[in-house]
């Protein structure tokens, strides 16, 4: 299907962090909008002004930069159709209203919350949905504009005809409301601040937005706004309703099931390339129905509403490990470093600026590691034991893993710590030709030898294996880092003064 001139909009709220949900709908504006070379529009709806902060905006901005969405047009740089922001448009909403008004369309309420309060109460008992009474249609225009001029507060309503109120759903298929179940919705409040269905529409109108693509939990919404349009007399664009995000127990996305903001997914150190290839995964598919890893340019190219999935998606935080571990292993070694160092500092582990010979080591580092986490987050737990040398702890640590043999195994680390503390500088070549040299001299071999050996050197029984570690502790000492790594003579020096925390008689 040629589609041309392509418009969308993702339009969030600064009321708090951009979660799943929002950056699924923003993706999927982008994708479509990027997949029909359209134009893809960032519009703030800040008109919330109790809870709309300025310091959400900017990281908004901020969270889909990093997330590796761009814009045509938004409230950063403007644009031809602008301003961006609705707390910049009020006098657009005012005068849509007006003009609503003046064309019998819509009418002033004078209403107060208490009243309106009574009436959804009596509706409730009566087992009737809440809906306004329209008490305040019959009032003669001037009457009102009278009272109006005279600073009487006053709410302005949509008169809602026998429209026929229904769409073809880009996603759900033809859907349809009745105008009897609506009522008159308000659309600009006493205050004078717009509501959301009103703003929305004089925005998507003026702003020529051709597809409105969003999560269905505004379906409900959209016949109120089809309302508006026909009130206007201006052709609504297309809907497409995405479906709800669920947890793994089936309830709606939340905080308890953990991560679920763009923030918090960049604090845990997820890559941007592999939260976009998930959550395109959340409620579409591609044409074979079963490829997973897409990048973005694949997702670009595939991208189609046909493919949406009506049913609600199941968020699953084990399948985007296993997406995020495949992006971390192919990403291009000094970018690894680059996305890794901001966690390693933040651990107190390196200091930057990070220079080119220590970036060249870190390299050798996360070689080392990142086939065994999932995350960048994790990284400091999994790198610890090359940059701190704790001797207690790896005296304790021998002493749980003690042969019947105690002797023996003493014997066995005294003669490696002689043959190390012999060398100036050590390659593992000559580590290993140490170790065989000990293994003919008491018989030790396989777990036996490597294995007291492991841990009187990094203080744990389990990690990378000594060909990656000896080069990265000799390289690292020489570098003489802050905070400082240790080199394998120092670590079994150190060791072997601290041995009588272990080794009895």
């Amino acid at each position: 299907m040629k589609m041309e001139n392509i418009r969308v909009r993702f339009a969030p709220s600064p009321t708090g962090y951009v979660h799943v949900g929002n950056a699924r709908t923003a993706l999927f504006n982008w994708l479509f909008a990027r997949h029909h070379k359209g134009t893809f529009v960032l519009r703030i709806e800040d008109t919330d002004v109790e809870r709309s902060e300025k310091r959400f905006e900017t990281q908004l901005l901020e969270d889909l930069k990093w997330f590796g969405l761009d814009w045509d047009e938004g409230p950063d740089f403007g644009g031809p159709l602008g301003p961006y922001r609705q707390s910049e448009r009020q006098a657009l909403y005012r005068q849509r209203s007006l003009e609503l008004i003046e064309r019998g369309h819509a009418y002033y309420c004078f209403c107060s919350a208490e009243q309106l309060e009574e009436e959804r109460q009596e509706a409730l008992k009566a087992g009737r949905q809440p809906q306004y009474s329209g008490r305040c249609r019959q009032i003669p225009k001037e009457d009102a504009e009278r009272r109006v001029a005279a600073g009487e507060p006053a709410a302005i309503r949509l008169k809602i005809m026998d429209w026929n109120l229904a769409w073809n759903d880009l996603v759900h298929g033809e859907t349809s409301f009745s105008s009897d179940v609506i009522g008159d919705p308000i659309l600009v409040r006493s205050g004078g601040v717009p509501a959301y269905n009103f703003a929305v529409v004089v925005d998507d109108h003026l702003m020529n937005i051709t597809h409105v693509i969003r999560g269905d939990d505004h379906i409900s919404n959209t016949p109120r706004q089809l309302a508006l349009y026909k009130a206007f007399g201006w052709q609504p664009p297309q809907f497409a309703h995405l479906s709800t995000i669920l947890g793994g127990d089936r309830a709606r996305l939340s905080k308890r099931h953990g991560a679920t903001s763009l923030e918090s997914f960049r604090a845990m150190g997820i890559l941007p390339e592999a939260l976009r290839n998930y959550l395109t995964l959340l409620g579409w598919s591609p044409a074979d129905g079963k490829t997973e890893i897409l990048d973005t340019e694949e997702l670009v190219q595939q991208f189609s509403l046909d493919h949406i999935i009506k049913s609600a998606a199941v968020f699953d935080q084990e399948k985007l490990n296993w997406l995020n571990r495949h992006y971390l292993k192919q990403l291009p070694m000094p970018e690894l470093v680059e996305a890794a160092v901001p966690f390693l500092a933040h651990a107190g582990l390196i200091s930057e600026p990070v220079v080119l010979p220590v970036a060249e080591w870190l390299e050798l580092v996360l070689d080392a590691v990142i086939n065994k986490i999932d995350y960048l987050s994790q990284l400091p737990d999994a790198v610890r034991l090359i940059f701190e040398y704790d001797v207690r702890k790896a005296a304790e640590s021998m002493g749980t893993i003690e042969s019947a043999d105690n002797a023996a195994t003493r014997e066995l680390l005294k003669r490696v710590v002689s043959g190390i503390l012999e060398e100036r500088q050590i390659t593992y070549p000559r580590f290993r030709e140490i170790l065989k040299e000990v293994q003919k001299e008491t018989g030790k071999k396989g777990k036996e030898l490597f294995h007291p050996v492991r841990v009187a050197l990094t203080g744990a029984e389990s990690g990378p294996e000594l060909e990656k570690l000896v080069p990265i502790f000799e390289k690292g000492a020489a570098l003489k880092l802050k905070p400082p790594v240790k080199s394998v003579a120092e670590r079994m020096r150190e060791f072997s003064n601290t041995a009588h925390l272990f080794f009895c008689g």
